[in-house]
């Protein structure tokens, strides 16, 4: 559709909100996430290049191809899942191989240190499957001894106490031994060949890196030792500079020739327990043996015609479906496309939907977490009450429930009609700083996301899963698969989630459009969970990317919302779309232009 229809087809309201000023100073401060000396390139009043077809915003269009897709945040990790499926592996041996490859390309979001989770859907089943791989906190750390060790009455977010097991190597096993076709070495052969041979890492990632690596160095941060990570990452390289992790390549020879098992029970796990044992951390043979994945049957709720599903568990995925069915309530089309209408009335329900989050989401092993009624639409309706599409709830709370209690995304479709959608995670700034000796990855810091208020369903115990913010993304149609797609991005993802369905669903945005469309994030709420910053008022703080229309902007300034600076917090996008062209499948990919990554498909 040209810019021009697509206006057209907008309330006249959003049409006006689309028009920006003829002059706007150049002398604006540029995003703060971005590094100095790219004022030149950050004024507000240049835009990007015109297509010719659909939204103007776009930055390119999606791939197509009718054999198989893949969408990540570095090409070539896409490029090594193109390759599997090309020698006959499914979706699920290609997204093992793209996330073993991200686990040396994208340190900065992921790799055998942390949790996995996906969602796929199994065309001989017909259904979506769900799977958790998502490990507990040691059994011989007590809550005594993390109060102990708390600072400001929280779990530090470096160093060993905020480690749990890392559950990514036995997640890839289990999803290998129901839905694998090629041999479970082969699928660590892209990823040791990119570890020894080095590659040039690209821009985003290198300056997460740096960024990190400078931060795990800064005096008093509580990590037990860093000399390790240095051996490993260095100061981070610079854009362009080639990089290798040849213990990272040993460590995957190993999972390679001796499957899960050399992680959880052989050598890999003598030399964690032997290092966590030298510098007084936790985590030991036992906690690895122990862990397991499970399979998740997820949760779903239809948005207008759309089924979307999502994992519960321990995570934060029914947010993306509570968010939906409050917002199911509004005209979106009518409010407007990137409207302040639309904007509030969907940072109103993340609201309503975040105080849910922050008091019910736990590890159902431990707590008594009402899944069911939470994503009820009678519960829904109930909610959407409290939105008043002209003014701010400026209190809003958690529901009553009836008594009774840093990131990588990436996605693959194969030529069985099979879509994977995958997320993994070390977490917060590329994990807790630990590396054990001579292995070459990080461990995550997950366990930081515990609680430890008395009586909260996240509180922190031995053996239990911390709250999880990684969470894949799936949508049917009709009983069929339609979108394999993620946000990534801590608090960002189940709104950025919402972001895109509302933008396909209710404005139409093709799927790379849809990805591409000015974001928002409102972050905080009257109970901090997760990634939420306290400290922030009642109403939160609402950050818009700088493509936000300015009559928006400023009509959600005149409606109360406070504003804070674009800081590169908006989520990573990847999705694979699944169509019909007559009788025959077509797969439309996305990728991500806020992010390193590559969407291919043939």
């Amino acid at each position: 559709m040209r810019r021009r229809t697509f206006l057209a087809a907008a309330p006249a309201v959003a049409a006006a909100a689309t028009l920006r000023p003829a002059a706007l100073s150049a002398a604006e401060p540029r995003p703060a996430f971005q590094p100095a000396g790219d004022e030149i390139f950050t004024r507000s009043d240049v835009r990007g290049g015109d297509r010719p077809v659909g939204a103007s915003f776009a930055s390119r269009s999606a791939v197509y191809g009718r054999s198989g897709a893949a969408g990540t945040s570095q090409p070539l990790a896409t490029l090594a899942g193109i390759e599997i499926l090309k020698k006959g592996g499914s979706a699920v041996d290609a997204a093992i191989a793209i996330n073993a490859c991200l686990g040396f390309l994208e340190p900065t979001a992921c790799g055998i240190g942390g949790d996995v989770y996906a969602m796929l859907w199994d065309p001989a089943a017909k259904t979506v499957v769900g799977m958790a791989g998502s490990g507990r906190s040691p059994r011989g750390l007590s809550l005594e001894t993390v109060r102990s060790r708390a600072k400001g009455g929280a779990l530090p977010a470096y160093g060993a106490l905020s480690v749990s097991v890392p559950g990514a190597v036995d997640g890839w096993w289990t999803l290998h031994q129901r839905y694998g076709q090629l041999k479970w070495a082969e699928l660590f052969e892209p990823a040791i060949a990119y570890a020894e041979g080095g590659v040039p890492v690209p821009d985003i990632i290198s300056h997460y890196m740096r960024r990190a690596m400078a931060n795990f160095l800064k005096p008093g941060m509580g990590i037990e030792e860093t000399a390790n990570a240095v051996k490993t990452f260095g100061k981070g390289p610079r854009a362009g500079e080639i990089f290798r992790n040849p213990d990272l390549a040993r460590t995957y020879r190993m999972i390679a020739q001796g499957g899960r098992d050399a992680y959880y029970e052989g050598p890999i796990a003598k030399t964690v327990d032997a290092y966590f044992k030298r510098i007084g951390g936790w985590i030991d043979r036992a906690d690895l043996a122990a862990h397991r994945s499970e399979w998740s049957q997820p949760f779903a709720t239809n948005y207008r015609g759309v089924d979307v599903h999502a994992l519960a568990a321990n995570t934060q995925g029914i947010a993306t479906l509570q968010m939906l069915n409050m917002i199911e309530q509004f005209d979106m089309r009518g409010a407007g496309f990137q409207s302040a209408q639309s904007i509030h009335l969907q940072i109103e329900a993340k609201r309503l939907a975040y105080e849910d989050r922050a008091r019910y989401y736990a590890d159902p092993d431990f707590a008594d977490v009402p899944n069911a009624w939470l994503v009820s639409k009678d519960y829904a309706e109930a909610r959407a009450r409290l939105i008043d599409p002209q003014r701010i709830n400026p209190s809003v709370r958690p529901g009553q429930a009836p008594s009774k209690g840093d990131t990588t995304y990436f996605t693959v479709a194969d030529a069985s009609g099979m879509m994977i959608s995958m997320i993994q995670s070390n977490f917060r700034g590329m994990g807790s700083g630990l590396v054990a000796d001579g292995l070459g990855f990080m461990f995550q810091d997950r366990g930081q996301l515990f609680s430890l208020k008395d009586g909260h369903p996240n509180l922190y115990a031995p053996g239990k899963r911390p709250f999880q913010t990684i969470i894949p993304g799936f949508a049917t149609k009709d009983g069929a698969p339609w979108l394999s797609f993620g946000v990534m991005g801590g608090d960002m993802q189940p709104q950025g989630q919402t972001q895109i369905i509302v933008n396909r669903v209710d404005y139409g945005l093709d799927v790379q459009a849809a990805g591409d469309s000015p974001r928002w994030h409102h972050e905080g709420s009257s109970q901090a969970m997760g990634e939420d910053s306290p400290g922030m008022g009642p109403l939160g703080l609402l950050r818009l990317e700088s493509g936000v229309p300015d009559a928006t902007r400023q009509a959600l300034i005149d409606r109360g919302w406070t504003l804070g600076e674009s800081d590169g917090g908006f989520g990573r996008y990847q999705c694979v779309e699944h169509r019909m062209s007559g009788a025959e499948r077509v797969y439309a990919a996305a990728s991500e232009m806020r992010a390193d990554g590559l969407a291919l498909a043939y």
